[in-house]
């Protein structure tokens, strides 16, 4: 099997459909992307059978392996970014307080901050009031709302009214 051609990766396809509804984007990655990751599995596999397993290669591709549904989730929701960027987009302009947040008094002040600038950008990517979805989601929390529904509580579904009934 051969490498897919880079003209047709899926950060290819996702260029030609960033900013569409999350029904249309879903729809071309299960047409577009889906087979060129089908085959990249096995092309991963055949390669690790090949080089030596102590290499950084193979370290590399057993990461990849492991991490396979997390790395495929975007061909199963239309809403999920294909990177990172459009979220590192949205704080670069508090990168400062990002350096400051290094100095946060400890390692687990500045995860914390890490992730609540992260939730906070997610929000505005969805268009949702950081405040108020913070609000609405600890009030669903503290009102008992399950973990097995944990997916209702994501900013992309804050705006539908059933997303946090408990």
């Amino acid at each position: 099997m051969r490498p897919v051609s880079p003209r047709r990766c899926p950060h290819q396809i996702e260029k030609t459909v960033r900013g569409q509804a999350p029904a249309e984007r879903l729809a071309a990655r299960r047409e577009q992307a889906a087979p060129i990751i089908a085959a990249l599995k096995p092309w991963l596999e055949t390669q690790l059978s090949r080089i030596p397993q102590k290499s950084l290669l193979a370290e590399d591709i057993r990461y990849t392996l492991t991490h396979w549904p997390g790395l495929i989730r975007f061909l199963g929701d239309g809403t999920l970014e294909l990177d990172t960027n459009p979220v590192e987009n949205q704080i670069r302009p508090i990168a400062l307080t990002r350096k400051n947040a290094l100095f946060a008094g400890n390692d687990v002040g500045a995860e914390n901050w890490a992730m609540l600038a992260s939730l906070v950008a997610t929000c505005k990517m969805a268009g949702v009031n950081p405040v108020d979805y913070l609000a609405d989601t600890l009030h669903a929390i503290l009102d008992g709302h399950p973990r097995s529904r944990i997916e209702d509580l994501m900013p992309w579904r804050h705006a539908q009214p059933s997303s946090l009934a408990a």
